[in-house]
């Protein structure tokens, strides 16, 4: 059985980071991509929102037993095989997982100018996966 607790506080976390992120959205640019500190700050919040995405998905997929994911991403398409997250919302978190995957381990290929496309057009994926596992749950 999925542990409320568990997931109550990952989801606040990824709000709390949200609302980071949110504000590092509100650069221009050139003021984003000037500042060092608006860069790294934004690729750190976005690589622990995923993280926190990702927990949140492995949790529900080993409690409810919906198998042996052989990838994060693939923890994500779990949810969506058991109807938890609609399958376009699914591809674009396998999408996110996949840059947090270069974050983490492709560091130096990580683009500045992606890192601010993505707080400008796709901090709504990281809302809609909270209201989906709170819908489902």
């Amino acid at each position: 059985m999925v542990d409320g607790e568990i997931v109550e506080r990952k989801l606040q976390f990824i709000e709390q980071t949200l609302s980071k992120l949110e504000t590092l959205r509100k650069a221009t640019p050139e003021q984003f991509l000037s500042s060092f500190q608006n860069v790294d700050a934004a690729k750190h919040n976005l690589q622990i929102a995923i993280e926190a995405i990702i927990d949140i998905a492995n949790h529900i997929v080993a409690r409810e037993r919906y198998g042996v994911p052989g990838s994060s991403a693939e923890a994500v398409s779990l949810l969506n095989a058991h109807g938890i997250l609609d399958a376009e919302l699914t591809g674009r978190l396998r999408l996110m997982v996949k840059f947090r995957n270069r974050i983490v381990h492709l560091y130096q290929e990580v683009d500045d100018h992606e890192v601010y496309r993505i707080l400008q057009e796709d901090l709504g994926d990281l809302r809609a996966y909270i209201k989906a596992i709170v819908t489902q749950l």
